[in-house]
């Protein structure tokens, strides 16, 4: 048995990108920043590191909701799979990225504080047997490929 699942709360970077796919469909890619603060032992001084973790959603759903409720700042929950793309750049050189992808079945964005809007707690999921809703959209999401 192999379990592949992030869980990531952060803050977004910049606006999301939306975009298409050859056949029409709508893919949502953004920047989420992760920060931990300590304090060093032996200076007493506080330190900060952020990480940042580049988001790709597939789900359309959750496109949709990325498109119309997040914006740069807003503090998001996550829940995804982490995988990693290989390509080959303009000089010929093979690349690597690994993303967090939100798709199919057992995704989930939560939107915590949405930045200047004062709202937040919304939560969408693309789980096959779960809708949520904000105001009048309902979001919801079925999978016709069963994973096993």
């Amino acid at each position: 048995m192999s379990i592949n699942k992030v869980i990531l709360v952060g803050n977004v970077g910049q606006d999301p990108e939306i975009r298409l796919t050859q056949d029409g469909r709508e893919i949502a890619n953004f920047s989420l920043a992760t920060s931990e603060s300590w304090k060093d032992k032996s200076t007493g001084e506080k330190r900060d590191k952020t990480e940042w973790h580049r988001v790709v959603i597939f789900s359309q759903g959750l496109v949709s909701v990325v498109k119309n409720y997040v914006k740069k700042g807003a503090k998001l929950y996550i829940e995804g799979q982490l995988q990693t793309r290989k390509w080959t750049d303009n000089n010929g050189v093979e690349k690597y990225t690994t993303e967090i992808v939100l798709q199919n079945y057992n995704s989930t964005l939560q939107i915590i504080d949405s930045k200047g809007s004062g709202s937040g707690g919304d939560s969408y999921s693309s789980n096959q047997s779960s809708s949520k809703s904000r105001n009048d959209i309902t979001v919801e999401e079925t999978d016709d490929e069963i994973p096993f």
